[in-house]
């Protein structure tokens, strides 16, 4: 007896929530109001993500079909689990999105998809339901569509022209792993479809000679997304593996996706799930890495055996270990040194290099900039503030230990 539309949501929706790499920083504004179409975004917008103007924004995020020819150990949607399958037609992902719209439920839609027949028939119909949204149906929301490594380059050029953002799993964090897991999938081919997407994206981003105009492909760029947990590797191989990605792809994001233990799942996998803090850490170092000058090798070099602390957040970790480095002087000190500070923010540093350009600062002006000062006042110097030196006692680490409503990614 064939599902209802209803049930192939519910089935749907659940599956597609094992994928983690949903964002849309980056993307372009189209405005609805001058072109009459549905939906707009403004830089960034995606499920449960907050816009730069506080907005929680939302998009569909769906399988067109949880049917696969693969058997990855790892994936609750492989051809020999027992998970109970359905599929929807590009028409029917084509209604839900407008009439999920219309209803005020979402701005966009994130499209995934186990491979059906073949990875160019999968990626075939993905191009198909973005391409109508868009042409057909004038839809100007956000559109991520998850993109199938063996598909053939031409589809996956033309997916960039619909999507605001094509992200490609990389899977697992090394070679090994995705031979051990996933047999059938190919390293190689995944990397090649990720190095041949960044050039389009990059040479669609270069104006032409004649209109001197930019083209609009995957405006958001790309992502991918990495299951922590289930081969055994350390958080200094993901995190390097991170930064290839990074250097190698022009990746927007790397997302990391704790591994979950599944019916029926390959003796090696582990049978327990890891600490989601683990996942969170992971997070805040890819943070530090990107946008913060750290090295991952600063980051992890404090660990036991390539992981990081699970009690501290990396950047108050590498504070502790190096504390002839601090305190900091807040009015003389570069901004490389005040990002290292424990509780500063990139927008933090960049008031107090603008404030302290007309007077110098002191621990008011820090809590006028939103600092919480019990976390930064063991490591700044300022007018009026010189903390006590920091010394070896077993409550140390208790001192600085975060809250769980306290985590960041500062």
């Amino acid at each position: 007896m064939k599902k209802s539309l209803k049930e192939r949501l519910a089935i749907l929706s659940d599956a597609a929530k094992y994928d983690a790499s949903c964002a849309s920083s980056g993307t372009t504004k189209r405005d609805s109001s001058a072109s009459g179409g549905l939906g707009s975004t403004e830089g960034s917008g995606i499920c449960h993500a907050y816009a730069p103007d506080g907005r929680c924004i939302s998009l569909l995020k769906i399988l067109l079909t949880n049917f696969c020819v693969y058997d990855c150990a790892y994936c609750i949607n492989r051809s020999s689990s027992n998970v109970e399958r359905a599929r929807f037609t590009p028409e029917e992902v084509i209604w839900l999105t407008l009439e999920f719209y219309r209803r005020n439920y979402i701005e966009g839609l994130f499209l995934s998809s186990g491979i059906i027949r073949s990875s160019d028939h999968t990626m075939e119909e993905m191009v198909r339901i973005a391409r109508e949204l868009r042409t057909i149906h004038n839809f100007r929301g956000y559109i991520h569509l998850k993109s199938i490594p063996e598909a053939s380059a031409h589809l996956i050029e033309e997916a960039g022209l619909y999507a605001d953002r094509l992200s490609i799993n990389i899977e697992l964090p090394t070679d090994a792993g995705i031979g051990q897991f996933a047999p059938e999938k190919r390293p190689d081919n995944i990397r090649r479809s990720m190095g041949n997407l960044r050039l389009k994206i990059e040479e669609m981003a270069e104006p032409t000679l004649q209109t001197k105009r930019r083209k609009k492909f995957a405006p958001a760029g790309q992502s991918t997304q990495m299951i922590v947990g289930a081969d055994g590797a350390n958080d200094a191989t993901i995190l390097g593996t991170s930064a290839r990605l990074y250097g190698s792809y022009g990746l927007k994001r790397v997302y990391y996706s704790a591994f979950s233990p599944i019916p029926d799942s390959s003796r090696n996998l582990p049978l327990i799930k890891p600490p989601l803090m683990r996942e969170h850490r992971l997070y805040q170092a890819d943070w530090l890495y990107r946008f913060y000058g750290f090295d991952i090798g600063e980051i992890t070099a404090g660990g036991v055996n390539g992981m990081l602390d699970l009690d501290l957040d990396p950047k108050l970790a590498w504070a502790l270990g190096h504390r002839d480095r601090f305190p900091v002087d807040i009015n003389r000190a570069d901004r490389e040194m005040l990002l290292r500070v424990p509780g500063f923010g990139t927008k933090t540093v960049k008031g107090i290099l603008s404030s302290r350009r007309f007077r110098r600062l002191r621990l008011d002006d820090l809590k006028r900039l939103g600092v919480s000062l019990k976390k930064v006042q063991p490591f700044v110097v300022c007018d009026g503030w010189t903390p006590h030196r920091l010394v070896d006692r077993s409550d140390l680490r208790a001192m600085f230990q975060p809250k769980p409503e306290q985590l960041s990614l500062l």
